[in-house]
């Protein structure tokens, strides 16, 4: 089938800064889809009829459309966070044609004089605000897409409570249109009030002295976590995800979650990357609400309940973590046969009961047992000494592929 959809990337400028091919387009459509801001930048001349974006938004009246001439109207670049984008993973791509315009990020590099590839992006449409956290770091720079006019305020509130006040913000607003403005300022100085609800926001992040410094590796200091001493610390956590090996778009399943900070961490690692949590204590799941929203990661899921019985109907991990409750019958079980093929599982235990289960586990299925004992300097009188932490043993086992039909 030939192409019968076509999306055409509209700036502020609207139907004037539009290519011949876009005008084309729109011109031979039997019905235009979009929003109302977008539909409303048409010329009186189109003969297609107009329809706005169904509430809830819904695709099926637009594919229901198929085969007639279709035309959608997005911003900007409709393959950078737009409807383009969602409309490639339901079509063929034969049936569909993108005609873009430049996208607000490139606008915005433009003004600014950044090289676009040096600039981290993220989107808050549809996303909590603490979606920004994880790409916080002195000297980065980030455009933010905004939700609304308020999105500029509430993050520089955001940004001055998390030791970033000196942070410079660039408010671009109408960018490429007749109304384009542009309002620059320190977070920490920001005047508040609405803006457009058109805007970008660019960051130059500078961090006070005393901003907590979260690296990118794994591993974060124990006190970047809330917790009740219910938790995987620094050195051993940093052990757990190397075995974990985090892969772009892969899931973790994060058993007896505690402060959640492995199923944080699995998140910090790659933008694609998920975690399902598992917790049954009230206030860890309190802490792990916060945690992940803290340190940039709010799109971790949190499931309230016990293993084995809260796994059931989760979606296939690529990898398990089990930081508690490995002598819980049937725990270890239930997760090795939900465990992808090829994924990887790691159990931690610290008593002597934990470390027999996985011994014998082991024994069936294989992997690997590690011993992890880490001592730290601690004053002793007016010397110091070194303590020994409880030691640590790790399983680590990759689940075999099932033989294809064709071996």
């Amino acid at each position: 089938m030939p192409a019968w959809l076509t999306v055409v990337g509209i700036g502020d400028d609207g139907f004037a800064g539009l290519g011949r091919p876009a005008r084309r387009a729109l011109l031979s459509a039997s019905v235009v889809y979009g929003g109302e801001r977008h539909l409303a930048m048409l010329p009186a001349r189109l003969a297609a009829r107009r329809a706005v974006w169904p509430r809830p938004f819904d695709l099926a009246p637009l594919l229901a459309e198929r085969p007639h001439a279709v035309c959608v109207l997005a911003s900007g670049d409709p393959m950078l966070f737009g409807v383009g984008a969602t409309l490639a993973r339901q079509l063929p791509a034969g049936e569909l044609r993108v005609l873009p315009a430049p996208s607000s990020l490139s606008l915005a590099a433009a003004r600014l004089g950044w090289p676009l590839q040096d600039v981290a992006t993220v989107s808050l449409v549809g996303r909590p605000l603490a979606a920004l956290n994880v790409h916080l770091h002195d000297g980065a720079r980030l455009f933010v897409l905004s939700a609304d006019g308020r999105t500029p305020a509430a993050l520089a509130a955001s940004l001055a409570t998390r030791g970033f006040g000196a942070t410079h913000m660039t408010v671009l607003e109408h960018l490429g249109g007749e109304r384009e403005r542009r309002v620059d300022g320190r977070a920490d100085q920001w005047p508040g009030g609405e803006m457009a609800a058109l805007n970008l926001i660019a960051l130059d992040c500078r961090a006070a002295a005393q901003a907590p410094r979260l690296p990118l590796t794994c591993g974060l200091p124990d006190d970047a976590f809330i917790h009740d001493g219910q938790l995987t610390k620094r050195d051993v956590r940093a052990i757990t995800l190397a075995r974990l090996a985090p892969a772009p778009s892969e899931l973790l399943w994060d058993v007896g979650a505690g402060s959640g900070s492995i199923g944080i961490e699995w998140m910090r690692a790659h933008p694609t990357c998920r975690a399902i949590a598992i917790e049954a204590n009230d206030a860890r799941q309190r802490f792990i609400e916060q945690n992940r929203d803290a340190l940039g990661v709010p799109g971790l899921q949190l499931v309230a309940g016990r293993a084995p019985d809260a796994l059931r109907g989760l979606p296939a991990p690529h990898a398990v973590f089990i930081g508690g409750g490995v002598t819980v019958p049937d725990v270890l079980d239930t997760c090795w046969a939900q465990l992808r093929d090829g994924g990887r599982l790691v159990a931690n235990a610290v008593t002597l009961q934990g470390e027999a289960v996985l011994a014998a586990w082991r024994e069936q299925h294989g992997g690997t047992l590690t011993r992890i004992a880490l001592a730290h300097a601690q004053p002793l009188g007016g010397f110091d000494t070194w303590r020994q932490a409880l030691p640590i043993t790790l399983l680590d086992v990759t689940k075999p592929a099932k033989p294809s039909a064709d071996s």
